[in-house]
C-alpha cells in the first residue's frame, strides 16, 4: 500500500557528514566534465555533426558537456517514433505508469546529491537552491503517481436503473515537451513525467544552456524501465527543431515553460490547423512573472525584509516567481528600503561550487548582456541604492542590485528582467498598493506582509495573481501544497504540482452501457 504524499526534505548542509556527501559528489561530477551526450530516438542513441557545448556560468572556461544537435529529420524520426510507441504505451493500465515514476523517484533520491551537483556545475545553482531544485524533481513524480493512482480508479457517478455509466481519462498522445533551464531539474522532470504518467509519449526538447541535466535524467528513466520511444530526448535550437516539433501534425499537445515571447509564438503556431491533423492542439504554458511584494504600514519589517531579500535574490532572482516590485506604505518605506539595502549589502556572490557563496551567476552571456541593459535604464528611472555592477569576470556574476524611488509604470516595474534587480515603488495606502501590484500584464505570484486582517482578506479577493502568499516569501512552491500556475500573460494557469495538472494530460471519455 502507497503511504500519503509526502514533500522530498531539504539536505541541512551544516551537519558534517552532509557537506561531506555532497563535496563528494560534486567530486565525482568534475570528474565527468566535458562528456559527450546524444540524442535518444526510440532508445538508440543518435550522434550528430553539429553539437553545443554546455558551459558552467560560474566558470566560462570550464565545458560541462557536449551534445549532439537534431535537426528537422532526426525531428520528424522523434514525433513518429513517439506516435508508434503510444499505441502500446496508452494501454498500460494508469497504477502501472505510476510504477515507473515511483522507481525513478527512488533512483533519483538515492543520486540526489550527483543531480545537485550537475545543477550547480550546469546552471549555477547554490548548494540550498540545488539540492531544492532536485527534491522539487522528486516530488513531482511521487506526486503525480498518486495523482494517476486516483485518475485510474472509477470515478463517481450518479446512477440511473438500467445503465451503467462509466467516466474514464485518457490520454492525448504525443506531446512535445519544452522545459526552461532555471529548473533544469524539477520543471523539465514534472512536465516529462506527468505527460508520460498519464499515458502520452514525449519528444523532450531541452533548455539549450541546460541540456546534460536534461540527458542525465534520461539515464534514470532508462534505468527505471520506461520502454523504448516513451521518451525522446531531442536537444536542438528553436529555429531548428522547435517550431517544426509545434507545427507538426502528429504533436497532440505542447507544454512549455519559459519567456512570454516565445509562449505567445508557440501558442500562434499551435492554433493553426495543418493539413492531416484531427484535433485542436493542446497547450499548457508557464510564461513568466512580475511578482510585487506589498508592505503594508503595521507589517513586520524585519520580516517584510528579509522576504524581499530572499524572494529577489535567491538563485540571482532568476525565478518566474522572484520578487522584482516591492511596493511598500509610505509610513514604512524608508525603514523597509534601508533595511533591504543593508542586507542586499551583505550578500555574498561567486563560485556556487563553494557553498559559503550565498548567490552565483545569471545563465549566460545573453541573459548578462540584457540585466546589465536593464540595470542601466534603472539609473534612469529610480535611484540606485545598492548593487548596478559586474560581479567577478570569470563568470557571469552580476551584484544583486535595489533601485528606489521608482514609478508605477516604469519600465523596471513592468518588463520581465529576470536576474538580480529589485525596484522599490511607494505607495500612499493599501488600496493604492493593490491597484500598483494589479498594473502589469501578468499575474504569476505576490505576497503581502500585514498584520491586518481587512487588508488581507482584500487581497485575497483582489491581488490578482496566480499563487498569492501572506506573510512569507512568493518563491519556494511546494508540489502538493502550492500548486503553481499564474495570471494572464503568465501563462494557462496550469497549477502544476496540484490535483488538476493531469487532467491537462488527458481527456474524458463517457462509455454508457444498457443493462
Amino acid at each position: 500500500m502507497l503511504i500519503e504524499f509526502k514533500n522530498e526534505p531539504f539536505t541541512n548542509f551544516r551537519l558534517p557528514e552532509n557537506k561531506q556527501a555532497f563535496e563528494e559528489a560534486l567530486a565525482k561530477v568534475e570528474s565527468e566534465l566535458g562528456r559527450e551526450y546524444d540524442l535518444i530516438i526510440g532508445g538508440e542513441r543518435i550522434k550528430t555533426e553539429k553539437k553545443i557545448r554546455s558551459i558552467n556560468p560560474s566558470n566560462k572556461q570550464q565545458v560541462v558537456g557536449i551534445v549532439s544537435q537534431a535537426d528537422q529529420a532526426l525531428a520528424e524520426r522523434a514525433i513518429q517514433t513517439a506516435a508508434q510507441t503510444f499505441e502500446s504505451w496508452k494501454a498500460v493500465p494508469g497504477d502501472a505508469r505510476a510504477r515507473y515514476l515511483y522507481k525513478a523517484a527512488a533512483i533519483l533520491r538515492r543520486r540526489k546529491h550527483e543531480f545537485s551537483a550537475w545543477l550547480v556545475k550546469e546552471a549555477g545553482k547554490s548548494w540550498a537552491e540545488a539540492d531544492a531544485d532536485t527534491a522539487e524533481a522528486i516530488d513531482f513524480m511521487e506526486y503525480y503517481g498518486r495523482q494517476m493512482d486516483k485518475l485510474s480508479q472509477r470515478q463517481p457517478l450518479p446512477r440511473i436503473p438500467g445503465e451503467d455509466n462509466e467516466l474514464y481519462y485518457i490520454p492525448l498522445g504525443v506531446g512535445v515537451v519544452i522545459p526552461p533551464w532555471n529548473f533544469p531539474l524539477a520543471i523539465m522532470v514534472g512536465m516529462t513525467t506527468a505527460a508520460l504518467v498519464s499515458g502520452n509519449t514525449v519528444v523532450l526538447k531541452p533548455a539549450s544552456t541546460t541540456p546534460v541535466i536534461a540527458a542525465k535524467f534520461m539515464e534514470i528513466l532508462e534505468d527505471a524501465g520506461v520502454p523504448k520511444g516513451v521518451v525522446n530526448f531531442l536537444p536542438g535550437s528553436g529555429g531548428e527543431v522547435g517550431d517544426f516539433l509545434v507545427e507538426h501534425p502528429l504533436t497532440r499537445f505542447i507544454s512549455f515553460t519559459g519567456s512570454r515571447d516565445v509562449g505567445l509564438r508557440i501558442n500562434e503556431l499551435a492554433a493553426k490547423h495543418r493539413p492531416g491533423q484531427k484535433w485542436m492542439k493542446r497547450l499548457i504554458a508557464e510564461m513568466g512573472g512580475k511578482d510585487s511584494i506589498i508592505v503594508d504600514s503595521d507589517a513586520d519589517l524585519e520580516l517584510a525584509a528579509q522576504t524581499i531579500v530572499t524572494s529577489a535574490f535567491g538563485f540571482s532572482g532568476q525565478k518566474c516567481s522572484a520578487c522584482s516590485r516591492a511596493i511598500v506604505h509610505q509610513d514604512v518605506y524608508d525603514q523597509v528600503l534601508s533595511r533591504v539595502v543593508e542586507l542586499t549589502k551583505a550578500l555574498t556572490v561567486g563560485d556556487v561550487v563553494r557553498n559559503d557563496f550565498y548567490t552565483g551567476p545569471v545563465i549566460d552571456e545573453k541573459a548578462y548582456n540584457k540585466i546589465l541593459e536593464y540595470i542601466e535604464i534603472g539609473k534612469t528611472e529610480g535611484k540606485l541604492m545598492a548593487g548596478g555592477e559586474k560581479g567577478p569576470d570569470n563568470g557571469y556574476y552580476i551584484m544583486p542590485t535595489v533601485f528606489a524611488d521608482v514609478a508605477p509604470d516604469a519600465r523596471i516595474m513592468q518588463e520581465e528582467i529576470f536576474g538580480p534587480v529589485v525596484a522599490f515603488c511607494e505607495a500612499k495606502d493599501f488600496d493604492h498598493a493593490l491597484e500598483i501590484a494589479n498594473n502589469t500584464e501578468y499575474g504569476l505570484t505576490g505576497s503581502v506582509i500585514s498584520r491586518n486582517r481587512a487588508h488581507l482578506e482584500k487581497a485575497r479577493t483582489e491581488f490578482h495573481v496566480g499563487n498569492l502568499y501572506f506573510n512569507r516569501k512568493c518563491t519556494g512552491a511546494l508540489v502538493g501544497v502550492h500548486p503553481f500556475g499564474g495570471f494572464n500573460m503568465s501563462g494557462t494557469d496550469s497549477k502544476a504540482g496540484g490535483p488538476d495538472y493531469l487532467l491537462l494530460f488527458t481527456q474524458a471519455k463517457l462509455v454508457s452501457e444498457v443493462l
